[in-house]
């Protein structure tokens, strides 16, 4: 989907000047769809956007999801002893994020097969990322990243002014002990064939290529 030239202009305008446009943050995503993210990426300053990918162990983190409404943490997801799909995505009901999160859902047999669980983070509210997962009959729960504290952890971050902070779209392989093994950065390019590639590197990494 391409970003409308008035969006694009109003976030350079107000990076570059400090003017804050009267467009919400979801008129934002709707309008320009999740490519709003990367296309501004490079036009943000390194204090509006978090970049710092972390390396070795996963960031800690304690986030209510959409599956039951308790809170679930990186901890739980480790006792499972899987590999962990920790997937950051912009918004709920967004063109890409809902062909990504299909994918996930389309392919979820063959990621069980490799000993790994996939969830989504947003910023979305938990009643917005659970209505998503109802309305797509996803094969797995949604995280609700509220003012986007662990996005910035794990450099998934993007604040642009008038538009407010929202999730970069990543993903991060984390394997059974906690290590981040890899990290997808440019999925907003190939959002279509991002569950194949992640399935792919999966493979690689647990040495079934």
């Amino acid at each position: 989907m391409k970003l409308s030239l008035f969006l694009l202009l109003s976030a350079l305008l107000s990076v570059a000047t400090g003017y804050t446009p009267r467009v919400s943050r979801s008129s934002f995503l709707k309008t320009a769809g999740v490519t709003a993210a990367s296309t501004l990426a490079t036009s943000v300053s390194p204090k509006q956007a978090s970049a710092t990918i972390p390396t070795g162990l996963a960031p800690p983190f304690s986030l209510p999801n959409t599956r039951d409404g308790t809170t679930t943490t990186l901890t739980s997801l480790l006792s499972t002893k899987k590999w962990t799909i920790l997937y950051f995505y912009p918004g709920a009901f967004t063109s890409g994020c809902t062909l990504e999160a299909r994918n996930f859902s389309r392919d979820y047999d063959e990621i069980k097969k490799l000993n790994a669980q996939v969830v989504g983070v947003s910023v979305d509210s938990v009643e917005k990322n659970k209505s998503f997962c109802e309305s797509e009959n996803l094969a797995f729960y949604m995280l609700s990243d509220a003012g986007g504290a662990i996005s910035k952890a794990y450099g998934s971050s993007l604040s642009i002014p008038g538009f407010g902070t929202f999730s970069n779209r990543q993903t991060y392989l984390i394997d059974p002990e906690g290590r981040i093994e890899y990290v997808f950065t440019d999925v907003e390019s190939r959002v279509a064939r991002h569950s194949g590639e992640v399935i792919e590197k999966l493979r690689e990494l647990q040495g079934k290529v």
